[in-house]
């Protein structure tokens, strides 16, 4: 033991700092402003890419669609899966304040296959004076020849009726100058039965990517683009399907609502002629 005094153990405590309520306040709002903004971006984002574009099917399925101003002929298409139609009504329903001139109705697809519905329709859609047409689902990895003969011979379109329609959605596993020589074909067969060029329907993109030869363009075109104000499609064309969720009187659903560039004159025009000889199967 060491003489003097000792020393007692004195515990000296560090000062504390005082915690500010503001700060930890200032840190969560400054949280939560950040991930406001966050929020706030993504939804800017996804309001652009996919909300805006598509404006027009938003208001098509959940309330009134739009109609593309300027055109007074307006028609539909329609299959089985319209189901059974009320015709007493749809012969008096509107679009866009316009009476519907024309139906166009699936007949056939591929090289066997008849639409459930077709006859019927078909048969209603005359004796309810409005113009009809008929068109030809077409697969390209089934016998052109084939799918032709079965149209003509299921199809049995008369004068006053528009033109042959093919319809031309799917490329299939050819290549690109097989296919279109396929459907070149299959166009040239049936013009041939009634001594017309039929109507192309087909999508703006498939038109863009796969039916933008030259040999093409002798044919009327039908094209599906939807929801948009204005057709983007530079070339020329008869028919325009703006939508594929309309609502018309007599039908339970949706349906296809299309639209002729031109007069009741250029609707006519697209019909066969009395000069037209019976289809030659």
């Amino acid at each position: 033991m060491t003489k003097g005094a000792r020393r007692k153990n004195v515990k000296r405590s560090r000062p504390r700092r005082k915690s500010s309520g503001g700060s930890r306040f200032r840190s969560w709002w400054a949280l939560i402003a950040g991930g406001l903004l966050v929020v706030a971006i993504y939804v800017a984002i996804f309001y652009h890419f996919f909300v805006s574009p598509l404006s027009f099917r938003w208001r098509a399925i959940y309330g009134e669609p739009d109609y593309p101003e300027g055109f007074d002929v307006m028609g539909i298409d329609i299959s089985h899966h319209q189901d059974h139609i009320n015709w007493d009504r749809l012969r008096n329903a509107h679009i866009a304040n316009h009476p519907i001139s024309f139906v166009i109705i699936k007949a056939t697809e591929g090289t066997s296959l008849v639409d459930n519905n077709f006859n019927d329709n078909f048969h209603w859609a005359r004796a309810n004076d409005i113009v009809r047409g008929a068109y030809h689902f077409y697969i390209p990895d089934k016998n052109v020849r084939q799918q032709a003969e079965h149209f003509l011979h299921q199809a049995h379109l008369l004068e006053g009726d528009l033109v042959p329609v093919l319809d031309i959605e799917k490329r299939g596993s050819k290549p690109l100058k097989d296919f279109q020589n396929d459907v070149l074909l299959w166009l040239s067969i049936v013009e041939k039965a009634y001594g017309v060029p039929p109507i192309i329907y087909t999508s703006y993109k498939f038109k863009e990517d796969y039916l933008s030869a030259p040999a093409f363009d002798r044919y009327p075109l039908w094209i599906a683009h939807y929801y948009e104000r204005q057709l983007k499609y530079k070339g020329d064309w008869v028919l325009w399907q703006y939508t594929d969720c309309g609502r018309v009187d007599g039908i339970r659903g949706t349906v296809d609502l299309n639209l002729l560039n031109g007069d009741m004159k250029r609707l006519k025009e697209l019909t066969l002629q009395p000069d037209i000889d019976e289809p030659q199967e």
